[in-house]
């Protein structure tokens, strides 16, 4: 009896290996994280001494103001995202009519985009204007592992200059962090499109 049960107990086993074994085996796919972020909600931002009004995705929060030191009349806004631990920083500088200070704060602007190419794979740079509402710039996707993944500019070309940037509190990775990354620059383009001067 014990016979029978060993020869079945061995033809069911060997059955088992040769349909188990009739294909190649495969390496599992590469698995990516899926993160998923709440639909922006976005809202006129109008900030009493602020030159500029600009909408913010509710998401935003903390945000911050402060009145910064300079030959000109400057601001600086940091909208924080602490799920997502990144901030959009925005600085605006007065020209006053100013061709020079024009020139200056456009070459700086390029430049502080330029120090990012030592640690970047590539900056991508997209022009942005919009003559109805005197809003001309640009906007930079920084790839890599750079301190910032995006950087913008925007000016009426007389009076007004705004540079932004997006940092993430976290080492400089650029495979984690770019849902999050895309998810803001969706911001910041949202920022650049609905920018009005007061006056």
């Amino acid at each position: 009896m014990k016979e029978i049960y060993k020869r079945i107990v061995l033809i069911i086993g060997s059955i088992l290996v040769l349909v188990s074994c009739t294909e190649d085996p495969r390496p599992k796919p590469k698995a990516y994280l899926a993160l998923e972020y709440p639909e922006a909600i976005y809202k006129t931002e109008d900030i009493t001494k602020m030159p500029f009004t600009f909408d913010r995705n509710a998401l935003g929060k903390n945000l911050r103001t402060k009145t910064l030191k300079g030959e000109t009349t400057s601001y600086g806004i940091n909208i924080e995202y602490p799920n997502l631990k990144g901030t959009i920083y925005i600085t605006y500088k007065a020209i006053d009519k100013d061709e020079e200070l024009l020139r200056t704060f456009l070459i700086n602007a390029q430049n502080f985009t330029e120090e990012h190419t030592q640690k970047a794979d590539a900056i991508d740079g997209v022009v942005y204007e919009n003559p109805e509402r005197k809003v001309y710039g640009m906007f930079y996707d920084v790839g890599g592992n750079a301190a910032s993944q995006s950087q913008f500019y925007v000016t009426d070309s007389i009076n007004h200059f705004i540079t932004g940037s997006l940092y993430f509190y976290a080492k400089p990775n650029y495979d984690s962090i770019l849902p999050a990354a895309n998810y803001l620059q969706k911001d910041i383009m949202r920022i650049m499109e609905s920018l009005e001067w007061k006056k």
